[in-house]
């Protein structure tokens, strides 16, 4: 199964390959990337990766508090470091809608969007907008961000992409969990592999697994159910 291939790829890089490491000597001054979920875990670490390549990261996070300690560490350690701090809770639509208009008035270009916050294992509860709680913050708010930044990043004349993180998690959760699960630091490498490595140029809608070209499920690739969920999706926020 490819969960436990650790070999490198095609790409150069394998499973235990770091954010640092793929993205070695890659210069992203000049671009403005926002990060869902940057105040703890994989979204901290790419926000960090993507600050010490020169690239302005936009921090999107419902806590302001911890996005702070997190903005401060980046900046101690890479003091040139470009990061600002801006409030999203993707549960709730009115605060996505606030966030896009915010970011569009603030006169930012856009190069890339990091769609990585999500929760997982809580307890059924409805959001704001009376829609499940997980499936409006992973996939609805999302869903409704990049609608609504769509035509910001088509403005821009450099690079732009949309990185949509998922897990492999669903695939195996046992005992042989330890030989699956990676550190932050790993976890964080194809995000930002895709997001920055000149390799992915001119390549869209493709899934990526641990720095190399996948296939994912089949389930996945169901173009039927595809729009079925786009168009269910739009439903909800219009």
């Amino acid at each position: 199964m490819w969960v436990f291939n650790r070999s490198k790829g095609a790409s150069g890089f394998s499973y235990s390959s770091t954010a640092e490491e793929v993205t070695d000597e890659i210069d992203g001054s000049g671009l403005t990337a926002i990060v869902t979920g940057a105040s703890s875990g994989i979204g901290a670490e790419t926000s960090r990766v993507l600050a010490l390549r020169g690239v302005h990261v936009i921090m999107a996070v419902r806590n302001i508090t911890a996005g702070k300690d997190v903005k401060e560490a980046i900046v101690k350690e890479i003091p040139a470091a470009k990061v600002d701090i801006m409030e999203l809770d993707l549960s709730s639509l009115a605060s996505v809608r606030k966030f896009a208009a915010d970011f569009i008035s603030s006169g930012h270009s856009l190069n890339m969007l990091i769609n990585n916050a999500g929760v997982v294992g809580i307890p059924f509860m409805l959001s704001k907008d009376n829609i499940e709680l997980q499936f409006a913050t992973n996939h609805l708010g999302h869903f409704l961000l990049t609608n609504l930044l769509l035509d910001k990043m088509k403005e821009t004349t450099r690079k732009t992409q949309i990185v949509n993180v998922s897990s492999v998690a669903y695939c195996l959760v046992s005992k042989f969990g330890r030989f699956i699960f990676k550190n932050v630091q790993q976890g964080a490498s194809t995000t930002c592999y895709v997001a920055l490595h000149p390799q992915l140029k001119g390549i869209s809608g493709e899934y990526f697994c641990d720095n190399n070209l996948a296939t994912t499920t089949a389930t996945a690739r169901d173009m039927d159910l595809a729009k079925r969920l786009w168009d269910f999706s739009m439903d909800f926020v219009k």
